[in-house]
């Protein structure tokens, strides 16, 4: 008959009441100070419009003919509620469209003499972009399931947050700075919670955020004052300041540059965070220092990738404008890139990437610390747990663990014989 060995299972995690009790003590007095600021910065009182036309009205419209007699003030004709009308378009929209179209025209009533009775407003882009959210929404629940739909619900919760809070409180003229950090705060207590679950890692993400987001929002501050960063070379700004008077652009602009760097700083957190964990299940008796040294090898990786990532969306969003600049002749690089219309990207995105690089050491050293708090409920005493350890450890479980370390709760392993 021969004989085989169980190996004891694995010791359950040490319950760290300190590090949870810590975390009480520095997030909840946080979620108190961001539901306060929302008290405070929420936009009572009635919010700027945008009047409408007098008697104007839009509607569906579809494309019938494209042919063009005055390229200088083109018409086109489009089926309206059973009739077809001629329909005034921008000339730069013309080779944009095609028979059969959908768009949506305005009706213009008591229109001029020599004026079109119905002009362009826009393309009908409904159905494609709820087909576009429909397969988002499927992938993300077949491949992330509950926890791909509990993003998304944090997601929405998110964009509700903006809806409701940021753009009021920016029109009716509110500090952008805090604006954009009370805003930010709200979300991520909201979203890291219900995507990841409330858990001391979950925590350790959180608290490395909520930093990351107070250092953007300071450099960003600062940033916008000593470079000079009005938000006036938008194209939409005096739009904006022509229908909102009490909306203050440099305002606008901080709070859009800590909003900016949100989704970027909540990713890194909660991966270092993740990585931490990782390491500490894989090394048990890893020292804090160790954890911290191998957890910041991860990051530099994520520090790399991320700015690469950070840069390319800016540049990608602001591409007409950088083409326009590339065709400036006679003017220096420096010169072009410090110009109002590109120094403002080029802010958002030094100062969202300062706010990563300072979000993920100490996100690390936290999650590090966490892990490692917990040890005196384990079989040997600190003392005995060695600082470092070797790149591999052992494969092999002892099959009869001593019985006279202190506070051994693991059972001895049992022969069982067959």
């Amino acid at each position: 008959m021969t004989g085989h060995v169980h190996a004891p299972s694995p010791r359950p995690a040490p319950i760290r009441r300190a590090a949870r009790w810590a975390f009480v003590a520095v997030l909840v007095p946080m979620a108190l100070a961001t539901l306060a600021g929302v008290v405070a910065l929420w936009p009572y009182g009635a919010l700027p419009t945008i009047p409408a036309t007098a008697g104007a009205t839009t509607q569906a419209a579809v494309v019938t003919d494209m042919t063009v007699a005055d390229k200088d003030n083109p018409e086109i004709h489009a089926r309206l509620g059973g009739v077809v009308v001629a329909v005034a378009v921008p000339p730069e929209y013309v080779p944009e469209m095609r028979v059969g179209d959908p768009i949506r025209v305005m009706s213009m009533p008591d229109v001029q003499p020599g004026y079109a009775a119905y002009v362009f407003q826009d393309f009908q882009r409904g159905p494609p972009m709820a087909l576009l959210v429909g397969l988002f929404v499927v992938l993300v629940a077949l491949v992330a399931r509950w926890r791909g739909l509990a993003s998304l619900l944090g997601l929405a919760i998110a964009l509700g947050v903006v809806w409701r809070f940021t753009l009021p409180a920016l029109l009716v003229g509110r500090p952008g700075g805090a604006v954009g950090l009370v805003s930010a705060a709200a979300i991520m207590f909201v979203v890291l919670y219900l995507a990841h679950g409330v858990s001391l890692r979950t925590s350790t993400a959180l608290a490395g955020t909520l930093v990351g987001l107070a250092a953007t929002a300071a450099i960003a501050a600062w940033a916008s004052g000593a470079a000079h960063l009005t938000g006036l070379s938008d194209e939409y700004a005096l739009d904006l300041m022509s229908y909102a008077p009490q909306v203050r652009l440099r305002q606008v602009l901080l709070a859009g540059t800590v909003l900016a760097g949100l989704g970027v700083l909540n990713d890194v957190t909660v991966t270092q965070a993740s990585a931490v964990w990782e390491l500490h299940d894989a090394q048990p008796a890893a020292s804090w220092r160790r954890l911290v040294t191998q957890g910041m090898r991860i990051g530099r990786d994520h520090i790399a990738s991320t700015i690469y990532t950070i840069a390319f969306a800016y540049v990608a969003a602001a591409l007409p404008l950088v083409l326009l600049v590339s065709m400036s002749t006679g003017v220096p690089l420096l010169e072009a890139v410090t110009s109002g219309e590109l120094a403002e990207e080029v802010a958002r995105t030094l100062v969202g990437s300062l706010g990563l690089v300072l979000a993920i050491p100490l996100t690390t050293m936290i999650a590090a610390l966490v892990v490692t708090s917990g040890r005196r409920t384990r079989s040997a005493p600190p003392s005995e747990l060695p600082n470092e350890l070797p790149d591999e450890l052992p494969s092999e479980v002892p099959n009869e663990p001593s019985s006279d370390e202190p506070g051994n709760d693991a059972e001895p392993a049992r022969a069982v014989t067959g």
